[in-house]
């Protein structure tokens, strides 16, 4: 299958000199279209400023990174952002939603960059809305919603443009356990679609349920390889 993320010796350098510090150290990362991939390791370790990289948030400093065919790693602030826009889908920890608009709004905001018309914005996002379990929640704000209903609109936003990619990070660290597992079984389902997933966590057991993990240490790629059953 065709790659949606393909990096080499990607490095990132902090500051200069004797006050250097390097996040990351000669990282490859490979994945492929249709992958549920997750991205361990400790605090420090690197994998925040791997998915900043990955999610096109920041370049590296040395390295090269084809998202899904597209050479990424020297464009524009404004081509990347052309990028994150329609080829990546981000879940954060704290949802990010905008608290004056509705559910629908939140879900809609991506296409409404994207130039997509309101008639196709209002029925792709009420899709979605069905898609991760709550479209009668669709005319609320978020302050109505409880955190595990607020991660399924971000995961709702997150597919609309159809990203290649579906970069999740610390998605479960707001929730508890049980509302955890149930946004958990939410990326199983959606990589059971064919979606594309990188979650990004400090969790065996998250880890756990991906593919296949990598395990980064300092910098560096120290275990890639299936996730423990």
């Amino acid at each position: 299958m065709p790659n949606v993320i393909e990096a080499r010796g990607l490095t990132k350098v902090y500051g200069a000199n004797g006050n250097a510090v390097h996040a990351l150290r000669g990282v490859d990362v490979t994945v492929a279209a249709g992958e549920f991939v997750a991205l361990i390791g400790p605090s420090g370790s690197g994998k925040s400023t791997l998915m900043a990289i990955l999610g096109c948030l920041d370049g590296p400093t040395a390295g090269t990174y084809a998202l899904d065919g597209e050479a990424v790693e020297t464009m524009s602030g404004s081509a990347l952002a052309r990028i994150r826009n329609l080829k990546v889908g981000f879940v954060f920890q704290t949802y990010n939603l905008l608290p004056r608009a509705s559910v629908l709004r939140n879900v809609e905001l991506p296409m409404l960059y994207a130039g997509v018309s309101i008639r196709e914005r209002k029925q792709r996002a009420m899709e979605l809305l069905e898609t991760v379990g709550i479209p009668e929640k669709a005319p609320f704000l978020p302050a109505a919603l409880s955190g595990g209903q607020r991660q399924r609109v971000a995961v709702a936003r997150a597919l609309a443009n159809r990203p290649a990619l579906l970069l999740a990070d610390e998605p479960t660290g707001a929730l508890d356990s049980k509302t955890g597992g149930e946004v958990l079984q939410l990326f199983s389902d959606l990589h059971a679609q064919g979606n594309t997933v990188v979650l990004v966590t400090h969790d065996p057991s998250i880890a756990a349920r991906a593919g296949r993990r990598l395990e980064l240490h300092d910098g560096r790629i120290v275990t890639s390889g299936q996730a423990a059953a």
